[in-house]
Formats: C-alpha cells, structure tokens, sequence
C-alpha cells in the first residue's frame, strides 16, 4: 500500500485556510454593499467621494484582505518543496 504524501496534508491545510479566506472576503463585501447600499440613495454618506457602502465594501474591504492573506501566508503558511523526493 502507498504512503499518502506528507505534502498533501499541508497542501489541505492551506487549502481550507484559502476558502475560509474568501469565504470572509464575501461575507465582508456582501454585508457591507447589501447592509449600507439597501437604503434610498439621498440617505448615502460619503467618504472621500464614494458611498459609505462602496468605500467600506470594496475599499476598505481590498485593504482589509489584502493585510490578512499577508499575515496567513508569512505565519501559517509553510514552505513546500516540490521536487520528487527518490527513496533509497
């Protein structure tokens, strides 16, 4: 019977670490656009231009993202050789 690869493990791992991230992405953009932008269009606030829920959505969202994947991949994340390993 074959070994499972030590890899794959890892590669499952971070895998999940992925889709929960995008799954937050989603929550995060989806509750900020439908939660702020559900309301009449003369009750908008704006900030720096763009609709509460725009910058709070996509702006804020992007930023808040991007710093998260950064901190997941340099503190979760673990270097993975890819080479065939050859057994001897």
């Amino acid at each position: 019977m074959e070994k499972t690869d030590w890899r794959f493990k890892i590669a499952h791992k971070e895998a999940w670490i992925g889709v929960g991230l995008a799954l937050f992405n989603f929550i995060w953009w989806f509750g900020f656009a439908y939660g702020l932008g559900s309301r009449p269009v003369d009750e908008y606030s704006y900030i720096f231009g763009l609709p509460d829920w725009f910058f709070y959505s996509c702006v804020v969202g992007f930023l808040l993202i991007s710093v998260l994947v950064i901190v997941v991949v340099h503190f979760f994340f673990t270097e993975v050789p890819f080479d065939e390993e050859e057994d001897s």
